[in-house]
Parts: C-alpha cells; sequence; structure tokens
C-alpha cells in the first residue's frame, strides 16, 4: 500500500505566502467565525446586488469600524470579495455559511479544541492530552463528556454524530445480512447506532458497553424510545483491559472507536472482541482513514482530528493510516473477511472473524 503523499512543486513565493496563512491562522480562524456568527455573512449573502460596509453595520446593528476590520480580513480569507466598494459573498463564504460539515467541524474547532491547543507542543512531549485540563482534571475526554459544559458537549457530539449518522442507513443492510439475534456495541455513547439496530430488526437484543456516565446518557434515550426491554448496558472501564467483555454475540460493532485508543490499547480491545463473539460471529470496524479518502478535504479534516485526540482527547490516539488498522487486526488474531469502501461522509468498515 502506497505511503506517497504530496509533493513540494510550488513556487517559492506562493510557499511564502502559505507560510504566512500558517502564521495567522489562529486569528483568521476566529475572523472567519465572527463573520459567520455575527451575521455579516448572511446579511452578505441575501444581497445578491452587493452591499458596502455601512449597510452591513446599519442593518446589523453593529459598529462599523467592527464590520470594517472583518470584511477586510473577509477579503483575505477569500470568503468575501468587493467590487466598487460593494462586498459578494465567495463560494468559499457560501459553505462556510451553509455546509453543515464546515459547521460542526468549526464549532469543534472552536469549542472543544481551541483554548487547549496552547499545550500541543507538551502533549507531544508527555503523551498526555494537556489540553483538556482547561475543561478540568480528567485523563480522557471520555471520562469528562458527562460533565462538560453544554455548548462543549453539544459541539462534541454534534461533530461525533456528523460522521456517524450518515453512515448507519448504509450499514444496518449490511450487519442485518446475517440476521444477528445479540449484537454488542462497544463504545456505544449515547446509544444512537444500538437504537437504530432496534428500530431496524424488531427481534434483535443490543448491549451497550461504556463508561458508566455515557451509559447513563443512552439509557435516557433508550427509554425515550421505548427500548429498555431490548437494549441494556455494561458499565466497564474499555482501557481496564483485565476486564472481559460479555459472551455469545453475533456481533461486536465498533463505530468511530478504535482511533479513540492507541495501536497497543487497540490490540487488546480487539482481543477482547474476538473472544466476545460466537462460532458464527464477526466483529465489524467502522472508522475513517486518511489514506482512504476520496477528497483532499476529507484527508486534511481527518490529520487535524488526529491532533485533537493528542492534545484534548487521550495523547496517544489517532486518526489512522489503513495500513496500521490492517496489522493490529492481524496481531489480534482476526482476518478481514470483507471490506466496504465509501460507507457515508468517510467510512470504511472492516468484517473481521478469526484467522
Amino acid at each position: 500500500m502506497s505511503y506517497d503523499f504530496g509533493n513540494d512543486k510550488k513556487s517559492a513565493f506562493q510557499a511564502q505566502f502559505d507560510a504566512q496563512k500558517i502564521a495567522f491562522a489562529p486569528i483568521m480562524f476566529q475572523a472567519a467565525r465572527s463573520l459567520r456568527n455575527l451575521g455579516i455573512l448572511e446579511c452578505i449573502k441575501n444581497h445578491r446586488e452587493g452591499i458596502t460596509i455601512e449597510e452591513v453595520a446599519k442593518e446589523l446593528n453593529l459598529p462599523v469600524y467592527g464590520v470594517k476590520v472583518l470584511l477586510e480580513a473577509g477579503l483575505s480569507l477569500e470568503v468575501v470579495y468587493a467590487k466598487d466598494y460593494k462586498y459578494f459573498i465567495t463560494k468559499t463564504g457560501w459553505f462556510l455559511l451553509t455546509d453543515e460539515l464546515t459547521k460542526v467541524n468549526m464549532d469543534f474547532t472552536h469549542d472543544v479544541n481551541y483554548l487547549g491547543f496552547f499545550e500541543l507542543e507538551k502533549c507531544i512531549q508527555t503523551g498526555k492530552p494537556e489540553g483538556l485540563k482547561v475543561f478540568g482534571e480528567w485523563s480522557t475526554v471520555y471520562e469528562a463528556l458527562s460533565e462538560l459544559p453544554e455548548h462543549v458537549r453539544k459541539s462534541w457530539f454534534g461533530f461525533d454524530h456528523y460522521y456517524s449518522d450518515e453512515s448507519f442507513p448504509i450499514v444496518l443492510p449490511i450487519l442485518f445480512e446475517s440476521n444477528p439475534k445479540k449484537i454488542m456495541d462497544v463504545g456505544g455513547n449515547t446509544g444512537k447506532f444500538s437504537i437504530k439496530c432496534a428500530q431496524y430488526n424488531p427481534d434483535v437484543r443490543v448491549t451497550i458497553l461504556d463508561l458508566p456516565g455515557q451509559l447513563a446518557d443512552a439509557y435516557k434515550n433508550i427509554e425515550a424510545q421505548g427500548f429498555s426491554d431490548r437494549i441494556d448496558g455494561y458499565p466497564i472501564n474499555l482501557l481496564d483491559h483485565s476486564k472481559a467483555y460479555p459472551t455469545g454475540y453475533d456481533i461486536v460493532w465498533m463505530s468511530q472507536f478504535l482511533d479513540c485508543f492507541s495501536q497497543e490499547d487497540i490490540v487488546e480491545l480487539l482481543k477482547k472482541a474476538k473472544a466476545a463473539i460466537n462460532e458464527t460471529g464477526a466483529v465489524y470496524i467502522m472508522e475513517t482513514y486518511w489514506d482512504n479518502q476520496r477528497t483532499d478535504a476529507g484527508r486534511y479534516s481527518l490529520v487535524a482530528t488526529s491532533l485533537y485526540f493528542t492534545c484534548i482527547a487521550n495523547g496517544c490516539s489517532q486518526m489512522y493510516h489503513t495500513q496500521d488498522m490492517l496489522q493490529l487486526i492481524e496481531k489480534a488474531g482476526l482476518r478481514v473477511e470483507q471490506t466496504y469502501d465509501r460507507v457515508g461522509v468517510s467510512h470504511t468498515v472492516f468484517k473481521c472473524v478469526p484467522k
């Protein structure tokens, strides 16, 4: 499998300009976010004939000075352009304003990551999520999720669910081809996937494995949907490798889960998943691999997300290269029986069985 990416063919002039973009990126990110949140981009979008700075300020009841400095930053960001002192929205500005993927990524960056990333260098040196300390004293973000400020939780779950939700309608028919009766949802978070399984098939029973705080949230959602009789929880610290999973399952499902752990932990988690399935069972792994994306935008987003794991989540995991995961699956005594690519936004699903 190739590990060749990128080149160094741009001119020195362009390279220097790109270096300045990096140097001022945190400042310009906040400018773009303010253009969105203050309604300036929306205002310009609504005036297809163009609109002046003064007119924007009057319409939104904002100071002319503030609108001026933001829009001039917007010119360099290429989210707006100016002609005859009137401003117009660009395609990039339109995506910044209306694209749901861009919205969840920007909110996740600001609310979950921005302050903590001041500690990135220290995280690299220590292998610990030092940036998480802006929210409190926890070892990982997963322990903290039920106690984080509500706006942070909203952006975290918005990010997490956006990437998984579009995949569920595609993967459910795949999972239920074998008519499973018992499914284990490892790291099930709020219970969204387990509820989808119960809705999809009236005979299936699902067990969610997660931390007690996460299960408490899941139980509320499960009860609200009327599935308490078919979905239960198994409280467990998934990093305690002395604790086995319950056994006898047709399917062990791991969605956007293994990227939350180091390579050493992944091997142990997969070994326990292997032990949890019955003789004809399978382990399904759904992940986003940065090398297996349809677009440069997808790859860019994923390698940036890796640094969230470094600085905020746990200090030791990442969005993996496909080859990394295949090697770990083999070390755990499993083999990939079938691969499903291009699932949802950016996912790959591996169906794994014992070797």
